[in-house]
């Protein structure tokens, strides 16, 4: 009978970390791999923003690869295998879905995810290491928007919370008016302005929360409409050499025609 692919997947793994395997992967540690972890996640985002399906399968195909990279590596240490890593998933799926795997009832994706926070709170409460304060799980080594996203969401788990978006755009501008007068002052508080800056961005996070958006999604979606524009405004002057002698106005000019092309739009 042929072999399940997935424990072909994680033979291969070991074979490659075995004394007799390949070098470079012998050679690889945790922190050494933690980039191309990055890396692929990003890649993984990449192919869905395109909906490009067979690409989406080769990327989620070199993603499972870090998983497998670290458990074998932790196995070789002696800290837990594969195995132990897909136990404890199943556990905490179970776990956390008491409505579906006990006698808790869960209507809506709200129930759920109330119940989700409950469990994870009971869990960390039943730790030795648990966190001394509600927050203090959401760990600072993250991308600064993950974490106040995060931070956001855990402060709103016990009801710490705007009300609505609505108050969120009116602490944007709250934010917004302060930075501009650390900017009028001479000279320039950077640290200051930094920290009103600060402000803005996690007031900004958390309106993306609110809104049930993921800022990072839509920070890389405007970045993506950015390239487009550029590119097009390049395009239309003649080059990258052609934009560094044009003017304000042909810039204001150039940039306003690429506005207006629909993103879908051949031209684009």
């Amino acid at each position: 009978m042929p072999q399940n692919p997935l424990s072909e997947s994680i033979a291969i793994m070991a074979r490659l970390r075995a004394p007799d395997g390949c070098p470079w992967d012998r050679a690889q540690t945790f922190d050494s791999i933690k980039r191309h972890t990055l890396e692929e996640t990003y890649e993984v985002f990449d192919a869905i923003d395109r909906r490009a399906w067979p690409d989406l399968k080769d990327e989620l195909g070199d993603l499972l690869l870090q998983v497998l990279f670290y458990a074998q590596m932790a196995a070789d240490e002696g800290f837990f295998t594969i195995e132990d890593v897909a136990a404890n998933l199943n556990a905490k799926l179970i776990r956390r879905h008491p409505h579906i795997f006990a006698d808790a009832v869960a209507h809506t994706p709200e129930d759920v995810k109330q119940t989700w926070e409950q469990v994870k709170l009971q869990e960390r409460a039943g730790t030795a290491s648990a966190p001394p304060h509600l927050i203090d799980g959401v760990t600072r080594h993250q991308p600064a928007f993950l974490e106040a996203a995060k931070l956001g969401k855990k402060a709103s788990s016990v009801g710490f919370d705007w009300p609505d978006a609505k108050g969120l755009i009116e602490k944007l501008r709250e934010e917004t008016a302060e930075l501009e007068a650390e900017l009028q002052t001479e000279p320039i508080d950077l640290q200051r302005a930094e920290d009103e800056l600060g402000d803005l961005l996690f007031t900004a996070v958390n309106l993306a929360r609110h809104l049930k958006l993921e800022p990072e999604f839509a920070l890389r979606g405007a970045n993506a409409k950015f390239r487009r524009r550029f590119n097009a405004m390049e395009d239309a002057a003649g080059g990258p050499e052609a934009l560094i002698r044009l003017t304000a106005e042909e810039f204001d000019r150039l940039w306003r025609n690429a506005k207006a092309v629909p993103a879908g739009h051949p031209d684009r």
